[in-house]
C-alpha cells in the first residue's frame, strides 16, 4: 500500500508491504526513491517492508534547506505514526545508510540490525568546494547533464539486456527537483558521523562495491572498522546496489537478518 504521511513537518510518500514478525525498512539514496527497492520487495515476498520517499525526494515534500537530523527526525516520526515499536532490521544506501546508522546509534533499542550499503559518511575537507559549486550547477541548470554523464557508465553492464529498467532509473533521476536535490548536496557538507558508527550496537553487515567509483570499497571498510560488531563484504556490484543487483542485496537481507 502506497499513502502519505504528513510527519516532522513535512509530507512523506510511503509503502508498507507484506506481512511479518519484523519489519525491514529500507532507505533510498540521494536522489532516489521508494522504487529503488522495488525488484528486492518483489524477491521477497513474505516479509514486511516500509520504504519511504525521503523529503525533498520522489514524491514526498520538496524542501529548500535540510539538516542530517531532519532526516533522522522523519523515520523516528514515521516509525511512531504506524506504531511499528517493536525492534527494525534497517537498510539504507549512501546518505540513506548514514541515517541508519545515526538513527541506530540514538535508538538502540529500536533496530534489531542494520544492513548499510555503499555507507556516506561526509565530504573530505579538499572536496567541499567542489561540492558546493556542483549544488550551485544543479540547482541553475538542472539535472540532465549530471544524470546522463553518469548514468551510462554506472549502469551500461548491469541493464544491458533490460532497457525499460534503465529507463525508468534514468527517467526516476531527471524527475528530480533541482534545488531540493543541491540542498541535499548542502546538508552533507555538515555531515559527520564518525561518533555515530561508534556507538552503533546491533549487529550490522557493511557491503561495498567493487564497481563503485563513488564509495569504493578501500573507503567503504574504513569507516565501517568504526562499529563494534561488524562483517563487512565486498561483493560484484556498484553504487546502488538493490537497483542494479537486486538479487544479491534479497540475498544478504535473508540470510543476515534472520
Amino acid at each position: 500500500m502506497i499513502d502519505w504521511a504528513d510527519v516532522n513537518g513535512v509530507s512523506l510518500r510511503y509503502a508498507l508491504t507484506g506481512e511479518g514478525p519484523t519489519t525491514f525498512v529500507l532507505l533510498h539514496e540521494m536522489g532516489g526513491s521508494l522504487e529503488t527497492w522495488d525488484h528486492v520487495v518483489g524477491l521477497l515476498p513474505h516479509y514486511r517492508f516500509l520504504r519511504y520517499d525521503m523529503r525533498g525526494c520522489g514524491f514526498s515534500q520538496k524542501v529548500r534547506s535540510l539538516s542530517f537530523d531532519d532526516l533522522v527526525g522523519d523515520l523516528e516520526a514515521l516509525l511512531d505514526l504506524l506504531e511499528i515499536h517493536d525492534p527494525v532490521v534497517l537498510s539504507g544506501i549512501a546518505v540513506g545508510a548514514a541515517v541508519a546508522v545515526r538513527y541506530a546509534a540514538r535508538h538502540q533499542e529500536r533496530v534489531r540490525q542494520l544492513i548499510l550499503i555503499s555507507i556516506a559518511t561526509g565530504i573530505a575537507p579538499e572536496q567541499r568546494a567542489a561540492t558546493e559549486n556542483l549544488a550551485q550547477q544543479i540547482e541553475k541548470g538542472g539535472l540532465r547533464d549530471r544524470v546522463d554523464m553518469r548514468l551510462p557508465a554506472t549502469f551500461a553492464e548491469e541493464f544491458r539486456d533490460d532497457p525499460m529498467r534503465l529507463r525508468a532509473f534514468r527517467g526516476r533521476a531527471l524527475a528530480n527537483d533541482p534545488a531540493s536535490y543541491a540542498a541535499w548536496y548542502r546538508m552533507l557538507l555538515d555531515l559527520q558521523l564518525e561518533g555515530d558508527l561508534s556507538r552503533v550496537a546491533c549487529p550490522t553487515l557493511v557491503l561495498a562495491g567493487e564497481k563503485d567509483g563513488t564509495r569504493p570499497p578501500a573507503r567503504v571498510a574504513h569507516d565501517a572498522a568504526a562499529i563494534p560488531n561488524y562483517i563487512f563484504e565486498s561483493v560484484r556490484s556498484g553504487h546502488v546496489m538493490p537497483a542494479l543487483t537486486p538479487e544479491l542485496v534479497a540475498n544478504r537481507l535473508k540470510t543476515f537478518a534472520l
